[in-house]
């Protein structure tokens, strides 16, 4: 399945976070690609947001991965792998492990990430910068055995 949404304002990406969030806890990873700016990291607050999370989400550019509690109870592992060059990076950093745990894990710049992914079922999120506006795409990968 997957959709493609035109957005102008903040009020309906963060439509966008309730349809994300609407597919947890079948699909609890989410992964989000698009350019520098194009709204990953404020796609991830609203989704944090909308999710019940009450502290400040920031990007973990530097920390690799932030942790966050909801309200609800839910935990939420916001990553940034930007700066890894190696896939070992991520096995030294336990990234599987984070996949494993009861938690939304939301993942900037996934691409290095790619083998890890193959054995769960997640939610791709490409994100446009057209002239106005982003261009939102939501691909869903289910588990494929």
């Amino acid at each position: 399945m997957q959709h493609l949404q035109h957005v102008d304002t903040l009020d309906e990406m963060r439509l966008i976070a309730v349809d994300i969030v609407s597919h947890y806890p079948q699909y609890s990873i989410v992964l989000l690609k698009g350019d520098l700016g194009a709204g990953k990291t404020t796609l991830s607050q609203m989704i944090c947001e909308v999710l019940g999370v009450q502290e400040a989400v920031t990007s973990p550019t530097y920390t690799l991965v932030n942790e966050y509690h909801s309200t609800a109870g839910h935990i939420v592992y916001h990553f940034d792998l930007y700066r890894l060059n190696d896939p070992g990076e991520l096995e030294a950093m336990g990234f599987e492990e984070y996949l494993d745990k009861d938690a939304i894990c939301l993942i900037e710049w996934p691409e290095i990430a790619q083998k890890y992914l193959l054995h769960y079922p997640y939610l791709e999120v490409n994100i446009y910068k057209p002239d106005e506006g982003r261009d939102v795409e939501i691909i869903v990968h289910p588990l494929t055995t």
